[in-house]
């Protein structure tokens, strides 16, 4: 494929991507740099990659095949598998890519691409930072470039999850002040594969937050949350959410770790549930966005 065609698939979007990636990798630079006298527990790269990275470069397996049966798959060998991990670190996302595509065309699955290809890499790429083989810019261009390809090679195999007649609608957003925007950039793209018109917001002030919510009657309104926070502000911002919404009948959906390990939370803040991944989420929210339209038709 000619390079300029390439490459322009890789442009929308990048920017954002680039510092989604860059900030959580920066706070383990600056602790590495600094003596901290009293330091918090600190993620190092490889528990970022692993809870963070991995799981985005997963989601399109877990939304491509889930759907039914996979299919069968021509296997990635280890030996392929090594020589692939370094090429993030030489490779543009556009020729890293031209990679993929070759494993591709000789039957390799989208499920074994992101599991025995890219999530691989992405290790790799924790291990030499460990070992000083590359820099933090080294690591976040790398990281960069697999979560490009894995876009891109997931848009050409969406899921199917049923038809919607009309596409609903949804907001995602992290915790205002919650710098991990990963799951929510995550959650986001499975509900659009799913057919639903959804949008993410990276690093919101919550005046930003509400305003958006204000302006536009959205079905669903999802907050993620990346750390543990007092369920007395999540209650007061849900609140507020429902004050200000454009749609009367918005539903709130909220997860991450804090959820995940306490779902009676959920109830406790004022959400209307949460899914212990982005899948159980999507199912969690057609369901309650089905029944709260057919209840708001039996009130006009």
């Amino acid at each position: 494929m000619g390079e300029s065609k390439t490459s322009s698939m890789f442009e929308a979007g990048s920017a954002v991507l680039r510092g989604v990636i860059a900030a959580p990798l920066e706070r383990v630079r600056r602790r590495s740099t600094t003596v901290d006298p009293d330091p918090e527990p600190a993620d190092t790269v490889n528990t970022i990659i692993e809870s963070q990275i991995i799981p985005r470069l997963l989601m399109a397996h877990n939304t491509s095949e889930s759907g039914g049966k996979a299919r069968q798959s021509r296997p990635i060998t280890p030996e392929e598998a090594s020589r692939f991990a370094i090429l993030p670190l030489r490779l543009e996302a556009a020729s890293l890519l031209e990679e993929v595509d070759a494993f591709m065309a000789k039957g390799a699955s989208v499920e074994t691409i992101c599991l025995d290809l890219l999530a691989p890499a992405a290790r790799k790429l924790g291990e030499m930072w460990d070992t000083d083989e590359c820099d933090f810019l080294d690591v976040t261009m790398g990281l960069w470039r697999l979560q490009e390809v894995m876009r891109e090679v997931a848009a050409r195999s969406p899921a199917d999850f049923g038809n919607i007649q009309m596409p609903y609608s949804a907001l995602f957003s992290p915790m205002p002040g919650d710098n991990h925007n990963f799951g929510t950039l995550m959650i986001e793209e499975v509900f659009a594969r799913a057919g639903w018109r959804s949008e993410a917001l990276v690093k919101p002030e919550r005046r930003e937050l509400l305003d958006r919510i204000a302006r536009q009657p959205f079905d669903l309104v999802g907050l993620t949350l990346g750390r543990d926070c007092p369920s007395a502000a999540l209650a007061n911002l849900i609140r507020a959410v429902r004050n200000v919404s454009a749609n009367p009948h918005i539903i709130v959906l909220v997860g991450g770790r804090m959820i995940n390990e306490n779902p009676d939370i959920a109830k406790q803040v004022g959400a209307d549930g949460t899914g212990a991944d982005a899948l159980a989420a999507l199912e969690v929210a057609t369901s309650l966005v089905k029944t709260s339209a057919a209840r708001a038709l039996t009130l006009r």
